[in-house]
């Protein structure tokens, strides 16, 4: 390929075909987040655009220096699509050389999205988790519940997950799918978000991201310990839940009181630190088995970056992609 000449292009397909495994996302994202807590990126706010309702249409910028990875995801989500047979998040993803500007790629971001925000939440827990954890609620038995699932299988040893989703059908074909990529997982089918929460030491939460959501989730029902991953902003969690528990951290503090003017976590608390500062060892993390903990993760564009660097340099590797002319 003549850089500056030509892009790689890789469509989804192709992207999923580079094969980066969870765990090497979840060390591309975490090596973000320490870039991140030494003040090493660049990462502007995010501007949007909104069409309609608790529709999106977002420009993610990053730069990571030590990882030479530079570029932006426009991205969008959508939560009627399903109605229309369309995925809920779709998008692309550019990425640029860091030294000339010149664009390296242009690829799928819908995979990339959903990986790397199931790797987020893996690193977190792998930070703030009780080493024992065997006990997962996935509420929202979505695209996004499988990465989140996988990565939570790297970062702790998990016995059991309880499956919920206002769609049955949702839950039949999740578990169906994760059970042969984690086979040794007890499975379980519960009847409400309150028979999921309770007992479980990680809760996630993957439903689409609503600014005038019905929350369920109360403070009552989370057990000692506990670990909450909402990757659906506040939409499933009552102020209560969010002010009540001991700690509550983020992907990055502005951009959590930025979404906070705009009419978001109005009941939230403010975070304690951001990942960086805890993945650099910065602030404390978990101090007892008994500190309900929540890690309320928004997406940044430096996790995008990290692993859409990671994937090109795959893509190269094994032949994989198209290449265009400029």
């Amino acid at each position: 390929m003549q850089k500056g000449k030509e892009i790689l292009y890789l469509s989804l397909a192709d992207v999923k075909a580079v094969g980066l495994t969870m765990k090497e996302t979840m060390e591309a994202v975490e090596k973000a987040f320490i870039e991140k807590g030494h003040g090493r990126f660049q990462m502007p706010p995010k501007p949007g655009l909104h069409p309609r309702g608790d529709a999106f249409i977002h420009a993610m910028p990053a730069y990571l220096p030590e990882m030479k990875a530079a570029g932006l995801k426009w991205v969008s989500g959508f939560p009627e699509n399903v109605q229309y047979g369309l995925p809920y998040i779709t998008g692309l993803l550019v990425l640029n050389c860091p030294d000339t500007g010149v664009p390296l790629a242009v690829m799928d971001c819908v995979w990339i999205t959903a990986q790397r925000t199931g790797a987020v939440s893996g690193v977190t827990a792998k930070c703030l988790a009780r080493q024992d954890s065997a006990i997962a609620a996935i509420i929202g038995c979505g695209v996004q519940a499988r990465t989140q699932l996988e990565a939570l299988a790297v970062a702790l040893e998990l016995k059991t997950v309880k499956c919920y989703d206002i769609n049955q059908e949702q839950v039949e074909l999740y578990i169906g799918d994760m059970q042969s990529k984690l086979p040794g997982l007890e499975f379980v089918t519960v009847k409400n978000a309150k028979e999921a929460v309770t007992d479980s030491d990680v809760v996630v939460t993957a439903g689409p991201i609503l600014k005038h959501p019905n929350p369920e989730i109360e403070l009552s029902w989370l057990k000692d310990g506990v670990l909450g991953l909402p990757i659906d902003f506040d939409s499933y969690w009552k102020p209560e839940a969010m002010q009540g528990v001991d700690k509550f951290y983020t992907d990055d503090e502005a951009q959590f009181e930025y979404y906070r003017t705009v009419g978001y976590f109005q009941g939230a608390p403010k975070a304690n630190a951001d990942m960086g500062q805890l993945t650099t060892g910065r602030v404390p993390g978990r101090a007892n088995d008994q500190e309900k903990i929540i890690g309320m993760n928004l997406g940044i564009a430096i996790n995008d970056m990290a692993t859409a660097s990671r994937i090109y340099q795959k893509a190269m590797e094994k032949g994989i992609g198209a290449t265009l002319p400029l």
